[in-house]
């Protein structure tokens, strides 16, 4: 089951950064409740605020990643479904609106316990952080958690041709960017498609990170439940 990591010499890990490094998740639940809560005291829906924000947030990214809206317009989007599914006023700046819950947002942007000593732990490793998101937010929450110039380059796709996971080609544009080639690199993330089967094509191996240690990995591959177990993974 973990042929996927052990066919040569791993030089270079890759981390995704939401759900692996930092916990987004846990970050925009507790921004869209705050947001929501600001705009309608009370509201009868509040409790679903969080998953109904999250079951947005795939498909208007992926409408950005495929070159079909703007960054800003992916944001626009979601906060006037949001709004409508809530019978909440759309707002008539989404911008501004979209900016308020940023704030909520990046206020709970946090470090898992795990990821300071995992990064620690692979000194002599070339480490990057391969993720999906704005290069410009990524960045900052590189920054906030307290890994930047620990975890090496963030590359977005707006740095690798506007190519994102599980395109093939950010994984190749990644491991170049640490100066070295797929099969020399690891990458571990939370997500099966983009983060573990999708780098498997060029010859990137990978790991899963399922913090809930619910679901059997796909086969051929190794799964993780904390990236305490990442170092011996890779070093072995």
């Amino acid at each position: 089951m973990t042929r996927n990591v052990t066919n040569g010499a791993i030089k270079g890990v890759l981390f995704d950064l939401d759900g692996t490094l930092l916990d987004h998740r846990g970050a925009a639940d507790a921004g869209i409740t705050a947001w929501v809560r600001e705009r309608a005291p009370g509201h009868p829906r509040l409790g679903e605020a969080a998953a109904l924000w999250e079951a947005l947030e795939e498909p208007h990214l992926a409408a950005w990643h495929a070159g079909e809206c703007s960054w800003q317009e992916q944001r626009r989007r979601r906060v006037r479904a949001l709004c409508l599914e809530l019978g909440l006023e759309v707002p008539g700046d989404p911008d501004a609106a979209f900016a308020s819950y940023a704030r909520h947002y990046r206020d709970g942007w946090r470090a898992y316990p795990d990821a300071a000593a995992a990064v620690a732990a692979l000194r002599g490793f070339r480490l990057g952080v391969l993720t999906n998101g704005s290069q410009e937010m990524q960045e900052a929450k590189v920054r906030a958690i307290g890994l930047h110039g620990r975890v090496g380059p963030v590359l977005t796709g707006e740095v690798l041709d506007g190519r994102y996971k599980p395109a093939p080609a950010c994984y190749t544009g990644a491991a170049a960017a640490l100066g070295l080639a797929p099969q020399e690199v690891l990458l571990v993330g939370d997500d099966v498609a983009k983060d573990v089967t999708g780098p498997a094509v060029t010859g990137m191996r990978s790991a899963w990170l399922d913090r809930l240690g619910l679901t059997p990995p796909p086969e051929g591959f190794p799964r993780i439940t904390s990236l305490t177990q990442l170092p011996p993974l890779v070093t072995r």
